[in-house]
């Protein structure tokens, strides 16, 4: 199973996945979101924090990392028992998953590309710790393989839509071009029946009421 904890540090609670086991943690990183932070050196959890749209994974307020750190932490074995813990954090997408690897083990794509960043816990924290504990909730590899699906489907509408509102102007740009260029080739034509009508208009006829005998 994989735990749930929520996170009140900042604004807006935010959500944290921890696998229970090596086995959960394989299905952590199968259904992950490109979004998704995740922290993890030590022979442990996987812990991972879902990521609101208007986050980026390398400025986050510390509190909020703290949480993720003391929660990696906490499910160690060996890390639990000592002191001054190294934690690595990188995004989701950064990870890295092969056949040739243990279960619940990962890697990093590209360290250089996306650099990782540490945190070091001097010790437990067990106010954080027992504040976490109170929200958890438990949730299935069904429930995670359905709210990527969610995500998936979401973040494919919007960019139908972004390609829709894209392809609006385009044809609007191509139809101001189309107009600038009539007006360009007709100025000419234009220009000159302009000037006929000034012409026309200081000439007069006898329908404007004059007798042919005005000009003998």
């Amino acid at each position: 199973m994989v735990y749930c904890f929520t996170s009140s540090v900042i604004e807006a609670n935010t959500t944290i996945y921890v696998g229970k086991d090596k086995f959960e943690n394989e299905e952590l990183i199968k259904y992950g979101w490109d979004e998704d932070f995740h922290a993890d050196n030590l022979s442990s959890a996987h812990v991972y924090l879902r990521l609101k749209s208007d986050q980026e994974w390398d400025q986050l307020p510390a509190a909020l990392v703290e949480d993720c750190a003391q929660l990696t932490k906490a499910n160690s074995i060996e890390g639990n028992k000592k002191d001054n813990v190294t934690i690595i954090y990188t995004p989701w997408s950064n990870l890295l998953k092969n056949a040739s690897m243990a279960t619940g083990q990962v890697s990093f794509r590209d360290p250089k590309k996306v650099p990782t960043r540490t945190i070091l816990v001097p010790t437990r924290l067990n106010p954080t710790i027992n504040r976490l504990m109170k929200t958890r909730t438990v949730a299935s590899a069904d429930g995670l393989f359905a709210e990527k699906e969610q995500h998936l489907s979401e973040l494919r509408a919007k960019a139908r839509e972004k390609a829709k509102e894209a392809r609006k102007e385009e044809e609007r740009l191509k139809k101001e071009r189309k107009d600038e260029k009539y007006r360009r080739e007709h100025a000419y034509e234009d220009l000159m029946k302009g000037d006929g009508d000034e012409e026309g208009g200081g000439k007069r006829s006898n329908q404007e009421g004059w007798d042919d005998d005005d000009f003998m």
